[in-house]
């Protein structure tokens, strides 16, 4: 599964998800990609899950790129434990995903197997997306 090797603090602030994205909303290395069209964590296993779905449904044709990496350590403390005595362990580790981001990208294979791959792996992420294409093909 997808975790950093090294951070410059093991645990941090869980902050908010509201803007749309800066960066990373138009497709750099594919024809096709899948975009978010809401905001959310994603954590690492959804990623693979989501992986794992698009191989499965290729059968090992094309390539495949993930633009997000799950950097953001997602702490919490067990169950019935009183409160105090600080922060929790590190659970998962997530990303935190804008409207318009670009989640995964391929290439090498046709339309409607890539409609039908990115349709399979939407089920595993929970933010709302949509199938878009290169322009011009």
């Amino acid at each position: 599964m997808l975790a950093p090797k090294k951070t410059k603090y093991r645990k941090a602030f869980k902050g908010r998800v509201r803007s749309r994205t800066k960066a990373g909303s138009s497709l750099a290395f594919g024809k096709f990609g899948l975009k978010a069209l809401t905001a959310d964590r994603v954590s690492a296993r959804q990623i693979e899950a989501a992986r794992k779905a698009i191989k499965g449904y290729l059968k090992r044709a094309g390539k495949l790129w993930i633009n997000i990496f799950p950097d953001l350590p997602v702490s919490s403390k067990p169950a019935e434990v009183r409160m105090g005595s600080g922060k929790g362990s590190v659970e998962f580790w997530a990303v935190r995903v804008e409207p318009g981001r670009i989640l995964f990208e391929l290439d090498g294979i046709d339309e409607s197997k890539a409609i039908g791959a990115f349709k399979t792996a939407a089920t595993k992420l929970p933010v709302k997306t949509k199938f878009i294409k290169l322009l011009g093909d």
